[in-house]
């Protein structure tokens, strides 16, 4: 029985052999195809978490070591190339103060661009 058809590859072009619903002539191709259509919501999210990443790492470097708690300037934290736009999350603690996370590493705005940096404990 001939099971070969006349469909060609979506990616390459090339002619299909095999099963009558396939739609791809190898895995490269597969790989190559899915990846393309995803390559946008993808890089999205890789820039976005990349970001997120940075922050996490700029704010523990800054806390001092051993310490769950350290003040910096919000100069300190742009110089070290801090975003502030990007964040996981917001905490709210019984009197109303709302910390910035980034991971288990927020921060809390004080006057004069001054910030409290907390590490969150572990439960």
């Amino acid at each position: 029985m001939d099971t070969s058809n006349q469909n060609t590859c979506l990616l390459c072009g090339k002619p299909l052999r095999g099963r009558t619903d396939k739609k791809f002539c190898d895995d490269y191709c597969r790989n190559n195809y899915n990846n393309r259509l995803k390559s946008k919501t993808t890089n999205l999210v890789r820039n976005t978490n990349n970001a997120l990443m940075k922050n996490r790492r700029i704010l523990e470097s800054l806390l001092p070591e051993g310490e769950e708690m350290g003040k910096v300037h919000k100069e300190k934290l742009i110089e070290n190339g801090f975003h502030f736009k990007y964040i996981t999350h917001l905490y709210t603690n019984k009197k109303g103060t709302t910390y910035f996370f980034c991971y288990d590493m927020g921060y809390l705005p004080l006057e004069n661009d001054w910030y409290l940096l907390v590490k969150r404990k572990e439960e």
